[in-house]
């Protein structure tokens, strides 16, 4: 299958990363309402709706700024389906009964999907790992903490006081833990049965 082409609307997905305040302006103009209405026709108010779509913005700027996006669908698709997915989680862990929903609002394409599917992953696997590096022991985290910003594990070790042997066994060690602790999260399942 060929690469889809660039959608022009890449244009919010680089402001949103250059912190460029009249194109996010332009975004809370454009597509901000169409969420605000959808989350208050569904269980939701004016306040929720701006935390929704707050949230769906730092959501997407992470991304971006980890992995990279080139949106080859609409930015309003991508976006008001991110919005309404969180909306729909969040009443779902609040156990709600009555939730409408009301599809007629955009139409949304293979791609817009795709690109809220990869998005949503990517935030998942990011509170999971920061749910579980904040249980690992002080010694492991301050050990990764130090590889992930140092990268040089000759430098770490200096850092720390300790051998080098010592600090990349102890790294072996905490990654292998993590990588259990992880594993054996309920999240990880739900998270692996998304892909």
């Amino acid at each position: 299958m060929g690469k889809s082409k660039t959608h022009a609307d890449q244009k919010y997905i680089e402001a949103l990363l250059n912190n460029d305040t009249i194109v996010l302006k332009e975004i809370y103009e454009k597509f901000a309402p169409k969420v605000v209405g959808y989350i208050k026709k569904n269980n939701g108010d004016e306040s929720r709706a701006q935390d929704i779509i707050q949230e769906t913005l730092i959501a997407i700027y992470k991304l971006v700024k980890e992995k990279g996006l080139l949106l080859t669908c609409p930015f309003d698709a991508y976006f008001f389906l991110l919005c309404k997915r969180k909306w729909l989680n969040e009443l779902k862990k609040a156990s709600l009964k009555e939730v409408t929903i009301n599809e007629e609002v955009v139409s949304i394409n293979d791609e817009s999907i795709q690109h809220a599917d990869e998005t949503l992953i990517f935030e998942a696997r990011n509170e999971l790992f920061t749910e579980v590096f904040e249980q690992l022991g002080k010694t492991c985290k301050e050990l990764l903490k130090a590889i992930f910003t140092i990268k040089s594990m000759e430098a770490v070790a200096s850092k720390l006081g300790q051998s080098y042997g010592y600090v990349r066994k102890k790294k072996s060690l905490c990654i292998g833990q993590l990588t259990k602790m992880i594993q054996s999260s309920p999240k990880y399942n739900r998270i692996k049965n998304l892909l």
